[in-house]
């Protein structure tokens, strides 16, 4: 029918509304905003229709990258400038024209247009920024110190029992990028080359340290708003997202200090969100222009609450305008793939910085060693040739063996019992056979903005060799996996202990309340993973976690759990066992119902201690149910990437990272190495197989 009413207004002339598709990811009144701006846009428009779409910020940008090269993306999108470096090269966005910079009729600050400039050409509309700032206590601190000097000796005559002058993430790369460039650092060089071990970051690092000293200990961003709300922090280092989380505190924002030793402001990353032409076409191009004026930007400060880049919008409250005056200042966040590969060592030689391992030079130089690691250069290209000659001989040797069994058990024959695991197998083909077969085909190529070049076995020589690290390197796959293995055997043993101990507790008559307890009990398995590991998290916290709390009342020291590998190891099982010693007390819960207590009472009478009688009656018989459990919980552990990511995160410098985190830093933190990480997941595989296969002989029969 519409295309019919389409042809209809065609022929007798009416002009159809153009329709412009914008994928956005805000949410409450950055939505409202823009709901209103298209509603209104729309009506003073009748021959476009601007349609908005929201998507999940977590999936928008793999989306963009999925749909707009195959033509299903929308005109427009909203996103930060960050991707910006990937996605010229990509041709995923289109460049745009905007006022120069300098023209005072532009009306957007140079710096959101700066940051959106790539090989001299400008990538998008800026419609908001956001970036750090200074937010105090009114009642604590009347006004905010304006240099580095001032801002140390505040937050030493502040702190006290519980309090604190000053506070912010001191372990993130983001957060201390104001101090780096305050200092006369920061990421890249004069030539744009990544030079972490400057002198100057090395200063930087120097004043972190000893501002570190004075906060609070392991300060997170959830931490940091209920110390503030609470006046336990007199001032934090935080962005306009902050606004929304302060509670009754009569606060202030003001600029970040300007650095007395070198007389340079502090000079904090700035994001900006854009509006970027994924698709060609006037309508589009017409509506950004709009949507960055003086109406438009307007409705986003009012409504919408946010930070806009026009500088024609005026700025009546005062914590707002220290954001536009630290615009000023503000350094346009690095996008390409060099910035990336910089966070990761950045934030681990921070960490070591903060908790005292190592020294401020010591930390720019472990920074910069590495960054040369994680973006060492790709394995040469290899001939495909072979490898096609190969994969031809073992398909047909496939279609062979298929042939010949069909041909030993013909389809006329046991056609009902291929019918009855045919779901069975599709299932099992869709969803693991071939992701399998995909992974390990990506094992075998190196990616590259967009370009996958094959390399044979490359990762996989590099991985087992251990060529850019010692073997005893964290990142060391060996160094890794027997990591993984003390991980699995520590867990898997008090799994088994602990829920075998309870079970036989739990079955005998004399126990009360047998029912509730075995409910209870259960139900660390039953809640997820991630919400268990999240709260035994802020139970290490070394400052304010319950754990360290239950020390310090019995006269203990309180311990920074992740400061050294055998606290963090032992963080990290504890947890674990938490969630998995349900699972085998239920199992054996369920084998010892099969058990005749006669066997037992025979032996009892026989002179057989209770050990004597667990041992040589109870756990024979538990054995085939509980060996099989075993296995497959020495499986679950060996990958129970939610625990190391969460808790521990690796800590210390990735001394317990386990193989399946260890993959997903390749693939996510250290630059894209899809891969690279993907040799890693095959290598795992293979590793379990050959586990398997063990213990199924251990067992006496197929299990898995």
């Amino acid at each position: 029918m519409i295309p019919v009413l389409a042809l209809g207004a065609a022929y007798f002339g009416v002009a159809q509304a153009s329709e412009v598709t914008l994928w956005h990811a805000w949410r409450g009144e950055e939505r409202a905003a823009l709901d209103q701006l298209v509603g209104q846009y729309n009506t003073e428009h009748p021959d476009t229709t601007v349609r908005p779409v929201f998507v999940s910020y977590e999936s928008l940008s793999s989306k963009i990258e999925a749909a707009v090269p195959r033509g299903n993306g929308p005109d427009l999108l909203v996103f930060a400038h960050e991707k910006i470096g990937a996605w010229t090269d990509e041709g995923l966005i289109l460049p745009v024209q905007l006022p120069a910079p300098s023209d005072p009729a532009a009306g957007l600050h140079p710096v959101t247009v700066d940051a959106l400039t790539v090989r001299e050409q400008v990538w998008g509309w800026p419609l908001a920024y956001k970036s750090l700032a200074l937010f105090y206590n009114r009642a604590l601190v009347p006004e905010p110190p304006t240099t580095t000097d001032a801002l140390v000796a505040a937050a030493a005559g502040l702190r006290g029992d519980d309090r604190w002058g000053f506070a912010w993430e001191a372990s993130s790369a983001y957060a201390n990028a104001a101090w780096m460039h305050g200092f006369g650092g920061g990421v890249f060089d004069g030539q744009g080359a990544v030079r972490l071990d400057s002198p100057e970051n090395a200063a930087a690092f120097g004043f972190v340290q000893t501002l570190a000293a004075l906060g609070p200990a392991e300060p997170s961003g959830a931490l940091l708003t209920q110390l503030f709300n609470e006046g336990r922090v007199a001032m934090i280092a935080n962005g306009p997202w902050f606004l929304g989380e302060v509670g009754a505190v009569d606060y202030g924002v003001a600029p970040l200090p300007a650095v007395s030793q070198t007389g340079r402001p502090a000079a904090p990353y700035v994001t900006v969100e854009a509006l970027f032409l994924a698709r060609e076409g006037a309508e589009a191009r017409a509506f950004a222009a709009w949507m960055v004026g003086d109406e438009a930007a307007g409705v986003r400060h009012r409504v919408g609450k946010q930070l806009v880049a026009n500088t024609a919008v005026p700025v009546t409250d005062p914590r707002l305008a220290a954001f536009r005056t630290q615009l000023d200042t503000a350094v346009p966040m690095p996008t390409g793939e060099a910035m990336t590969q910089t966070w990761e060592p950045l934030a681990r030689a921070l960490r070591r910085l903060v908790r005292g391992a190592i020294g401020p030079e010591e930390a720019a130089h472990e920074a910069q060693i590495q960054y040369t690691i994680v973006s060492r250069p790709s394995p040469s290209e290899a001939d495909p040739t072979p490898w096609l000659i190969v994969g031809a001989l073992a398909l047909v040797a496939g279609i062979g063996w298929v042939a010949r069994e069909a041909w030993r058990a013909p389809l006329a024959r046991w056609g009902f019992a291929f019918a009855w695991v045919a779901p069975a197998f599709s299932a099992m083909t869709l969803l693991v056979v071939l992701p399998f077969l995909v992974g390990g085909a990506v094992s075998l190529f190196e990616y590259d903005q967009q370009a996958w070049t094959f390399v044979g076995f490359a990762h996989f020589v590099d991985i087992l060799l251990a060529r850019d690290f010692p073997l005893t390197s964290p990142l060391s796959f060996w160094s890794t996996l027997a990591v993984t293995i003390a991980w699995t055997v520590a867990n898997v043993i008090l799994h088994v202990g602990i829920g075998v101990a309870l079970a036989m507790l739990l079955r005998e008559p004399w126990v009360r309340l047998r029912g509730a307890f075995r409910a209870l009990l259960i139900l660390p398995w039953a809640v997820p993973s991630y919400i268990t590991a999240l709260i035994w998290k802020g139970m290490f916290h070394r400052q304010f976690g319950a754990i360290n709390g239950l020390l310090v009342a019995v006269g203990l020291e309180p311990v920074s759990w992740f400061a050294q590998w055998s606290t963090a190891f032992a963080a990290n099982v504890t947890t674990n066992t938490w969630l998995g010693f349900p699972f085998m007390m239920v199992v054996t819960l369920g084998a010892l119902q099969a058990i005749p207590r006669d066997l037992e009472e025979a032996a009892e009478v026989d002179g057989a201690s209770g050990w004597q009688r667990f041992v040589h009656v109870t756990l024979p018989l538990l054995k085939p149910a509980l060996l099989p459990a075993v296995i497959l919980g020495s499986v679950w552990t060996f990958n129970m990437f939610n625990v190391i990511y969460l808790v521990s995160g690796g800590e210390p410098d990735g001394g317990t990272d386990i193989l399946i985190s260890q993959a997903y830093r390749w693939a996510f933190t250290r630059g894209h190495r899809y891969g690279y990480a993907a040799a890693y997941a095959v290598l795992i595989f293979g590793v379990l197989v050959l586990y398997g296969r063990v213990a199924n002989r251990l067992v006496g029969r197929k299990v898995v």
